[in-house]
């Protein structure tokens, strides 16, 4: 056992084994994503208590309770990945119906939200089992906590949750242009490879302001806001900036843009009975400063409307 953790599993035992963990039920745990003390006391007693531990990767999975100084054996853990979850979801129910206790964790971070697990929970209720919620990291709270993201204000209170977009270009565009019209703080996830891209895709959206929050609870972490004009500039200025997994948060609209838009929207509709489509959006842009590509996208919605 890693010395900088020999005192953990003791404390998890005193700390969480008074509670009462029922056989025959999943336990939904969720794992650091990246430092590896962020694991929670109760988490590391139900995985040592566990009968069997299903994993998104067991090797890795294998590599964390090693850390911690858990010993599971092969024959304990279950390979429950995105390319076999129904399947292997139907052997987690078989085993829960015999009466073992049986903990879900993916690579990293909270299963179900980006990561499988989703079908799997889904699977054990519907047999009338179980599923016990042992909450802990996540990237989507780690970058939304340091951001100042979520605005306090009844019109854009709250976040909504995306995830990744689309990796074809034209799909991509899309659901941007969608996205652009959400008043609300929207979450995005993306890989370094990819980073770029969006940068550059997300540059649209001018002055609307964006978070880049990469290698979360690691050594390199590193969290920057920008507006959405300057990402493709400010990640090329170091090789270094592009690297890690990436949360990407774009702030809600700023009340004065959801003034212009409403304003845009009202200039839009009554140029439309007089021009074609594009000539209407350019000119209700040029009029009210409302930005281009969404009035585009509420134009198409009177016309089809």
């Amino acid at each position: 056992m890693s010395a900088s953790f020999a005192s953990a599993l003791g404390a998890a035992h005193d700390a969480a084994a008074a509670q009462h963990y029922p056989q025959g039920a999943l336990y939904v745990v969720a794992t650091p994503i990246g430092n590896l003390a962020d694991i929670t006391l109760r988490a590391l007693h139900v995985l040592q208590l566990a009968d069997i531990v299903a994993c998104e990767d067991t090797r890795h999975t294998q590599a964390l309770l090693r850390a911690y100084g858990i010993d599971k054996g092969g024959a304990n853990l279950l390979a429950l990945h995105q390319h076999n979850e129904a399947q292997a979801a139907q052997q987690v129910v078989a085993q829960l119906q015999q009466g073992r206790r049986i903990a879900y964790v993916s690579d990293a971070g909270t299963p179900g939200v980006s990561d499988p697990g989703a079908r799997l929970v889904d699977a054990v209720q519907k047999e009338g089992l179980r599923c016990i919620p042992l909450p802990g990291a996540s990237s989507v709270t780690t970058a939304l906590s340091v951001a100042g993201a979520v605005a306090a204000s009844t019109e854009a209170q709250g976040f909504v949750f995306h995830g990744f977009l689309p990796t074809r270009a034209g799909e991509r565009t899309n659901a941007i242009q969608h996205l652009a019209q959400e008043p609300r703080c929207v979450v995005l996830l993306e890989a370094p490879h990819r980073i770029q891209e969006l940068a550059t895709a997300l540059a649209v959206l001018g002055e609307r302001r964006v978070t880049l929050a990469r290698e979360l609870t690691k050594q390199f972490e590193e969290v920057s806001s920008h507006p959405a004009s300057e990402l493709p500039a400010w990640l090329a200025g170091s090789p270094q900036r592009a690297k890690g997994e990436f949360v990407v948060l774009l702030h809600p609209m700023a009340a004065q843009a959801d003034a212009a838009f409403g304003q845009g929207e009202q200039v839009l509709a009554l140029l439309l009975a007089e021009l074609p489509t594009k000539a209407a959006v350019r000119l209700a842009a040029e009029i009210t400063g409302a930005p281009r590509n969404p009035l585009y996208e509420a134009a198409l919605r009177m016309k089809n409307g």
